[in-house]
């Protein structure tokens, strides 16, 4: 059980990495378009509300995933009923969440589409559009890696 563990969490530690690098580039081209007074710079608003969401999430995952792999990988030798009871449950939750996201972000990228197509001859609605379909597509592409190794985890969890 400890290497299906241990894989889970360093892959989702090095994709929070990846969110947290994304936010902060996300965070430098809204400066960059609002700055410049580029004709898309209300584009920053969605790069940056989102990348918020990015730089959180990203650093929460990043900073507590060793602490938790230790703490599980423990628990698991000294209370192995206990731990896949625990563990379950608590994936179980993890993965109803991801329905929970995946729906968000669905929705901000078909506003994000709608706004492109229906407004684009108003700066700024394609401008936000633009963004939401940038960061929605983004974060729903790393959920859906995200969600698949955590059903492989759920897996190996309920076969322990």
């Amino acid at each position: 059980m400890i290497k299906p563990m241990t894989d889970y969490f360093l892959a989702e530690k090095s994709e929070s990495l990846l969110f947290i690098a994304v936010g902060v580039l996300a965070i430098a081209i809204a400066v960059w378009l609002f700055l410049s007074g580029h004709r898309l710079r209300a584009m920053a608003f969605p790069l940056v509300a989102i990348a918020l969401i990015q730089l959180v999430v990203g650093a929460s995952v990043y900073f507590r995933t060793d602490a938790q792999l230790s703490q599980l990988s423990q628990h698991s030798l000294a209370a192995p009923a206990e731990f896949k009871q625990a563990e379950t449950s608590r994936m179980q939750a993890v993965m109803k969440n991801f329905t929970l996201y995946k729906w968000i972000e669905v929705v901000l990228l078909a506003v994000g589409v709608l706004l492109i197509v229906f407004l684009q001859r108003y700066d700024v609605a394609a401008a936000v559009g633009g963004g939401l379909v940038l960061q929605s597509a983004f974060m729903l592409c790393l959920d859906l890696f995200a969600e698949a190794r955590g059903q492989d985890y759920l897996k190996a969890l309920i076969a322990f």
